[in-house]
């Protein structure tokens, strides 16, 4: 099913790129740069880098879960209008590559966010560790490696700089604004990163137990937590009754007092799992897209990684400084 919707896409996308001479012209009848993202941290950094000069839009619809969407010819159009297109990696976009083949490149930039991010590979196992490293380009989503990039402050700088390369090469005429708005943007990444630092650094407990899909290795791995997620990487996936029961054994051992849940996803594994441990839940925002509130309150990542923050202080009985 979705080789056949690929190819449908791919067809799309080639009938789209003979109405490019058109469109252009609509574009250029606007003296702002169209921009098209796939998630919420690029749309969110992408805005910030655009100021005024830009008009930045998402094709996740609101509250929707990423790694189950599936573009339509709608998004493709939307695609091609534009000027700048940013997505994650082939990784969080696998059907990314394929429609770009069909569109017009020589007037539509695009941008691969994920360049140059140290990559991590997941394990779906409860128990296992999930911090190994992988190699971008070496594997691919299904086998495993994990998408979740902007979770690691580290990488979110990177995609920073690489959003603003797209931009300055789509509208060179404003370019000094775009690197003044990435350089405020990423001086703040950098005073979040260093209050995850201090505000992680003396926790009684350092084992961060997460009773949904697989999801904050990144995070773990920058702060050197121990993480263990109930499943894999895909939110479809679903645990079986042993990896349950496993979690369960592992949440009683560690002694922790808190199961941690995911923003947008169904909290009733997470609850079931907690009430049969004895434990409480405290959720966490993995940023991939925002609810319909969300939205509304024009929330921004580093906003959602503070929320972050303070859930996982306590958590993880960490003391202030």
């Amino acid at each position: 099913m979705r080789t056949l919707l690929l190819i449908v896409l791919s067809l799309t996308a080639m009938a789209v790129a003979g109405l490019t001479g058109c469109t252009r012209g609509e574009q250029q009848a606007s003296t702002k740069l169209q921009v098209v993202t796939t998630l919420f941290p690029l749309f969110d950094f992408a805005r910030i880098i655009a100021g005024e000069r830009a008009e930045v839009t998402m094709l996740l619809p609101p509250g929707m879960e990423p790694h189950s969407f599936e573009p339509k010819p709608n998004d493709i159009i939307r695609i091609s209008k534009s000027g700048l297109f940013i997505y994650t990696s082939r990784y969080m976009e696998p059907w990314a590559e394929t429609i770009l083949k069909g569109t017009d490149r020589r007037s539509l930039r695009v941008v691969d966010a994920g360049q140059g991010v140290s990559y991590l590979k997941g394990s779906a196992e409860v128990g296992h560790d999930h911090a190994g490293h992988g190699d971008h380009g070496t594997d691919d989503h299904a086998a495993g490696m994990d998408p979740h990039i902007w979770l690691d402050f580290s990488n979110a700088v990177v995609i920073v700089n690489n959003i603003l390369t797209g931009f300055v090469a789509a509208d060179p005429a404003n370019a000094p604004l775009y690197r003044d708005n990435a350089a405020a943007l990423n001086a703040r990444l950098a005073d979040l990163d260093r209050r995850y630092r201090e505000g992680l650094s003396s926790c009684a407990s350092r084992t961060f137990l997460h009773g949904g899909h697989y999801t904050f290795g990144y995070l773990a791995r920058r702060y050197g937590l121990e993480y263990r997620s109930l499943s894999g990487i895909s939110s479809e996936s679903e645990p079986s009754a042993a990896k349950m029961a496993a979690m369960v054994r592992q949440i009683r051992s560690s002694g922790v007092r808190y199961l941690f849940a995911e923003e947008l996803l169904s909290p009733r594994l997470t609850e079931t799992l907690a009430g049969e441990a004895g434990v409480e839940v405290l959720k966490l925002h993995g940023a991939h897209n925002l609810g319909k509130d969300d939205v509304q309150r024009g929330i921004g990542f580093i906003e959602l990684m503070e929320q972050n923050l303070a859930n996982l202080q306590k958590g993880l009985a960490c003391r202030s400084k």
